[in-house]
């Protein structure tokens, strides 16, 4: 759906010479739990999200499953992906954090069938080094060195749990598009919207945090998936409708 929102951005653009415009903003909300769609000088029209806006749909789940079945969906059960981003402002760890993570992995391990660990560009590397000194050799788990193609969106589709790392919201939206547990760790460590974004997914049975006595195997929740990027396309494209726009 964010390609229909980019979609959408360019054409308002594109016709805001010749007609009354609608601008369509995506923003930073403040005094809000999490970011805002709002719409140039038209305050009826404003969609607050609880999360970033992605591309991650149920259409882009079944080819990422497809696409990584025999890399990932053959894996034994349960899969948890662990995904690790990296410290921030709002958001600050260090090599604490990475010791309190893989000490919990060691613990669950047992529960798990696969662990398949990434981190992000914006991961330390004395946290990744870290992580793959005390967990690279383990048979269960498997460490992606960012080399050839990322498994990310296969991951997405074909995991049983997450473990995400408090500092990223866009992972954590993602994960909690999908249905599927979300486990957070450093949320405690988190300060400005984060708090905020955190307590939402709490309070909305997504996410539960990660303590290290979980059993994968047995653990399971259900929960509405994460769905902003339809909500917000859909409240754009209400708007167009309302000025007499039409998307062929």
């Amino acid at each position: 759906m964010w390609y229909m929102l980019f979609f959408i951005f360019l054409f308002c653009n594109r016709i805001a010479a010749k007609r009354r415009s609608l601008l369509a903003k995506l923003q930073v909300c403040k005094d809000h739990v999490s970011g805002a769609l709002c719409p140039h000088k038209n305050k009826k029209v404003q969609v607050l999200t609880i999360g970033a806006l992605h591309q991650i749909d149920c259409s882009s789940l079944q080819s990422a499953a497809s696409a990584w079945h025999e890399g990932i969906g053959l894996l034994p059960k349960p899969l948890l992906v662990v995904n690790i981003g990296g410290p921030t402002s709002h958001c600050k760890y260090g090599e604490d954090l990475a010791n309190e993570l893989t000490s919990s992995l060691q613990n669950v391990i047992p529960t798990c069938g696969s662990v398949r660990i990434s981190f992000s560009r914006r991961t330390p590397k004395m946290v990744a080094d870290l992580v793959v000194l005390k967990l690279g050799n383990h048979p269960k788990v498997y460490i992606w060195n960012g080399e050839g193609p990322n498994p990310h969106m296969g991951h997405l589709a074909l995991a049983d749990a997450f473990v995400i790392t408090a500092d990223s919201i866009s992972m954590l939206s993602e994960a909690c598009s999908t249905g599927k547990p979300v486990y957070v760790i450093g949320a405690e460590r988190c300060r400005w919207k984060f708090t905020d974004f955190h307590k939402s997914l709490r309070e909305r049975c997504m996410v539960r945090p990660f303590t290290g006595k979980e059993n994968i195997c047995k653990e399971r929740w259900t929960y509405s998936p994460l769905n902003d990027t339809k909500e917000a396309a859909g409240a754009v494209i209400s708007a167009l409708e309302d000025r007499g726009w039409r998307l062929q």
